[in-house]
């Protein structure tokens, strides 16, 4: 008979939280991408304000998006793999944890918290 091996499991949290801090950092690209237009717009220039059309940076917005949105993909897809990673371990190897799913709300909320900053950014 095999003895429990938690450290399988701190593994695969470890790696869980690994993909949310990767989500997270492809979600603040985003974020800057879309306000580099801004930015650009900001820096730009006019000799005649009220002759020139306001500058559009649809592109940057658009590209920073989905850059959000690929972010939250990322979580939620690595929250389900270990989800149902940690389903198919033996039970032996799953420590008995006062609250085990915390790292899933973890991941949940930066996941729902990306959803808002996508929104804000396509209303703003």
């Amino acid at each position: 008979m095999a003895t429990s091996d938690p450290r399988v499991f701190f593994a695969a949290e470890r790696t869980l939280l690994a993909w949310v801090r990767s989500g997270l950092t492809v979600m603040a690209l985003g974020f800057v991408v879309a306000r580099f237009g801004l930015f650009l717009a900001l820096l730009s220039p006019s000799i005649d304000t009220a002759a020139s059309e306001p500058h559009s940076h649809w592109t940057s917005s658009t590209l920073g998006i989905a850059l959000v949105v690929l972010g939250v993909i990322v979580i939620l897809g690595a929250l389900q793999n270990h989800r149902a990673y940690v389903r198919s371990l033996p039970p032996r190897d799953c420590p008995a944890l006062p609250r085990p799913w915390l790292s899933s709300l973890l991941a949940l909320a930066v996941a729902l918290i990306g959803l808002a900053l996508a929104l804000y950014l396509a209303v703003a």
